[in-house]
């Protein structure tokens, strides 16, 4: 039988996980090649033959997603998988159009080909873009459940930057944990905030031995999906929360997958009611009643936490870096907690350096007065802090980051960190606890 050739369009996370539930010892396909792209330095390795089963001994070459059209012609692929998240619909036709004209079909695998069944009930909690709240909405999630008594564990979309094979399973309980496993300032970033608050997290390449993993050695009564970007849950839900931002309008109904979250959700969430635009809010209102009708819908807010006084000082404000890049998020918690506070915002990117001054080239609508946390390599952390001590004009760092971003690099001025978490407005909590009482039985 000859073996359809296929390459695996992905940014390090859902990639994987296609390759892991459909083609891997699959002896209908050959994967010729990974290929990558949003994940500064994610290309260039190896998908290792540790993980790439019995089919690819060798492991399988992960390319730079420029190099697709000259890849396509030189393995005469076939057909070309899509497995990423967080782009507008233009975008992926744009990429279906290339691959059609140079001869190979163009595929986007479903949530139901894609999620992997778990012995425990699950609740998935996704969202329409990048930066919606979800992280801070598992939280909360997770909170329920503990005074409930039940025994939860929180799973989180795959963030592997590093060696693959040795990130194939993670499990982060303490701060150590993010140390052992060598993580990037993304990955703090998601992890860190779960760990303060006592939480269990698993991560990881290989989502069913994640899930085993987690079954055996915590014993959950409720596995919480943690999402990623705006993707799809790696795992059936019992229960799909999907969040959706008022301050991006329309995006849920214009990016992909995240439409595709929205169509499956039984709960949505409009959060940051507090900060948004009336005439924002109806929008997003009205493309929740089109898309899905029978959806419960509740409102929250997302609640900043200061510990200062900022009124009329001199700020550098450093925000969550993927929010504002594929994210498009023009400004964060920071820069909202400066606003309100008087304080003036100082413009970090005449002082930027290095990787830090690449990302404002590549994404020139990063709001003015705005610092991306940038920290995928040890060089981005580094110009990270050589850029934030640049800043001599500025008495105060405000950081909107969900890390101690003390712990990563040293300022010559004081870091301030902004909290947000979820703020549940009335009715709210109830509609959650009735529909999982429902949905799972509890």
């Amino acid at each position: 039988m000859t073996r359809k050739k296929i390459i695996i369009m992905g940014a390090a996370g859902r990639d994987f996980h296609n390759f892991n539930v459909v083609y891997r010892d699959n002896e209908e396909y050959e994967v010729a090649a990974f290929t990558a792209t949003q994940i500064p330095g994610i290309e260039g390795r190896k998908y290792p033959a540790e993980l790439a089963g019995k089919l690819y001994p060798q492991g399988i070459k992960i390319y730079d997603e420029v190099d697709l059209p000259k890849l396509i012609k030189e393995y005469q692929v076939d057909e070309v998988i899509f497995s990423y998240s967080d782009v507008p619909y233009k975008y992926v036709m744009n990429k279906s159009a290339l691959i059609n004209a140079l001869g190979a079909n163009f595929t986007l695998l479903s949530y139901d080909k894609t999620a992997i069944k778990s012995t425990k009930p699950v609740i998935s909690i996704c969202a329409t873009r990048t930066g919606c709240g979800k992280s801070q909405t598992t939280r909360y999630v997770y909170d329920i459940f503990k005074k409930l008594n039940k025994k939860v564990v929180a799973i989180r979309h795959p963030m592997p930057y590093g060696d693959l094979a040795a990130q194939k399973v993670q499990r982060f309980a303490q701060l150590d944990d993010l140390a052992k496993h060598e993580c990037t300032i993304e990955e703090m970033e998601e992890y860190e905030p779960h760990i303060a608050a006592g939480n269990v997290i698993y991560a990881g390449v290989d989502y069913e031995a994640i899930v085993r993993t987690a079954e055996e050695t915590d014993n959950p009564d409720i596995i919480l999906w943690d999402g990623g970007n705006n993707d799809m849950p790696f795992y059936k839900s019992d229960l799909q929360i999907v969040i959706v931002d008022p301050h991006r309008p329309g995006d849920e109904e214009n990016y992909y997958p995240g439409e595709v979250n929205l169509r499956m959700a039984d709960i949505v969430i409009i959060n940051k009611m507090d900060s948004a635009k009336a005439e924002d809010i109806k929008i997003v209102k009205q493309n929740i009643k089109k898309l899905t009708p029978t959806a419960q819908v509740v409102e929250a807010d997302s609640e900043l936490l200061v510990d200062s006084d900022l009124k009329g000082k001199k700020v550098l404000v450093v925000e969550d870096g993927p929010s504002l890049t594929h994210g498009g998020m023009k400004y964060g918690a920071a820069a909202v907690a400066a606003q309100r506070a008087g304080a003036e915002m100082i413009d970090p990117k005449p002082a930027a350096v290095g990787k830090i001054k690449e990302t404002y080239q590549k994404y020139p609508e990063i709001g003015q007065g705005i610092l991306p946390a940038m920290g995928y390599s040890d060089e981005q952390k580094k110009d990270l802090e050589t850029t934030i001590n640049n800043i001599k004009e500025a008495e105060i760092v405000l950081s909107g980051t969900p890390i101690d971003l003390a712990r990563i690099v040293k300022s010559d001025k004081p870091i301030i960190r902004v909290g947000y978490e979820l703020k549940a407005r009335p009715g709210f909590e109830n509609i959650i606890e009735d529909a999982m009482k429902k949905k799972l039985s509890l």
